[in-house]
């Protein structure tokens, strides 16, 4: 598994790379987790005026 981000102007990519066979516990059931994730970055982001982009990669 690795995190890496990219910044630029007023937005922020982060790329989560997991392994395939964690792919599904990461995106959870119905997506929940994958949103949950998320929904933290984007409220750290707006605190600092950023928008958030999440990929989930395998």
């Amino acid at each position: 598994m690795a995190l890496e981000h990219e910044e630029k102007d007023n937005r922020v990519v982060f790329r989560w790379k997991v392994g395939e066979d964690d792919v599904g516990k990461v995106i959870g059931r119905g997506g929940r987790a994958a949103q949950a994730i998320r929904t933290l970055l984007v409220a750290v982001a707006v605190k600092e005026g950023k928008r958030v982009i999440v990929e989930i990669a395998d």
